[in-house]
C-alpha cells in the first residue's frame, strides 16, 4: 500500500480482517491531531521529531526525539479504549504512526520512553537486524503487539521465513500483521514476500519508503536491498496476545 501525502491508513474493513487498524501521518510544526480511542487501545510510536501529548487529565510535554527513524529506540504513548488524544507539534514536524485494536479493559495511558523497550540483535551476518520491542508481551497492554526493525543495506529481515495465522498456542498464534516501511535513502527499496505452504497466496512486492504491507495470513520475509538501511514498524494483533511462530520447515535449518 502507498502512501500518499505523506500518510496511509488502513482499517479491518479496508483490510478485510478483524483486528488491526493503523495510520501514519505527519503533522506539520503549530499543527494539532486529535485520536478518538473509542472501542481499541492504540499506540503512538513517534517515528521522527518531538510532540505534546494528553489523554485526558494526563499529559507529556515532550514525546520523542528522534531525526530519523534510525537514531535509536523510540518514544511512544500507550492509550486505553474510550479516551480523546490530543498530539501537538509545537518544536517542528512530527511524523507519528498509530497502530489500534479493539479493546475494553485496557490499561492506564502512558508514555513509553526508549529507556523502556527493549533492544535485541537477532540473527548473525547477513540476517542480522536490531529490534526494538515497544509494546510486546513483556509489556501491558490488553491486544496489540508493536515492535520496531532496522535492518543493514544487504541484510534480510523476519528471517528465515516464519508465519502466525493459526490459533494454536503455544505452538503458534493467529495474528493480523502490518509492516510501515521507512529508507534511510528515499532513492531506495526493500523486497517483501508473503506466501503460504501452498501457495495460494504468493506475493513478493518492492517497497519504498513510506509503504505499508498487510500481512492477513501465510510465510513473510523482508530483504533490504545493497545501499539501503531498512527500518520497519510491526503492528500486530489475534485473538490471544501472545507471538508464537512457526518456521517454513524448507528454510528452518538457517536458525542453526
Amino acid at each position: 500500500m502507498r502512501g500518499q501525502d505523506g500518510g496511509v491508513s488502513v482499517s479491518p474493513e479496508s483490510a478485510g480482517w478483524r483486528y488491526v487498524s493503523f495510520n501514519a501521518l505527519r503533522i506539520s510544526s503549530g499543527g494539532r491531531f486529535e485520536l478518538e480511542t473509542a472501542g481499541s487501545e492504540a499506540c503512538i510510536v513517534v517515528i521522527t521529531g518531538r510532540c505534546a501529548v494528553r489523554i485526558g487529565e494526563v499529559g507529556w510535554p515532550h514525546v520523542g526525539e528522534r531525526v530519523s527513524p534510525f537514531d535509536g529506540p523510540p518514544h511512544a504513548i500507550y492509550a486505553p479504549p474510550g479516551m480523546t488524544v490530543e498530539i501537538a507539534a509545537h518544536s517542528g514536524d512530527v511524523e507519528i504512526a498509530i497502530g489500534s485494536a479493539p479493546a475494553t479493559r485496557g490499561d492506564p495511558a502512558r508514555h513509553i520512553r526508549p529507556s523502556d523497550t527493549r533492544r535485541e540483535v537477532r540473527g548473525m551476518g547477513n540476517m542480522e537486524r536490531t529490534i526494538h520491542h515497544i509494546l510486546m508481551e513483556d509489556a501491558a497492554a490488553e491486544s496489540l503487539l508493536v515492535t520496531e526493525v532496522v535492518t543493514p543495506a544487504g541484510n534480510w529481515s523476519s528471517y528465515p521465513p516464519h508465519k502466525h495465522d493459526t490459533n494454536d498456542p503455544p505452538n503458534e498464534t493467529q495474528l493480523e500483521e502490518t509492516y510501515y516501511h521507512r529508507l534511510r535513502d528515499t532513492r531506495g527499496f526493500a523486497l517483501q514476500r508473503v506466501y503460504t505452504a501452498d501457495r495460494s497466496l504468493d506475493e513478493t512486492v518492492a517497497v519504498r519508503d513510506g509503504d505499508l504491507v498487510l500481512v492477513p495470513r501465510g510465510f513473510h520475509t523482508v530483504s533490504a536491498a545493497p545501499g539501503y538501511e531498512l527500518y520497519y514498524l510491526n503492528v500486530m494483533a489475534g485473538p490471544v496476545r501472545r507471538w508464537c511462530v512457526t518456521f517454513d520447515q524448507e528454510h528452518e535449518w538457517l536458525r542453526r
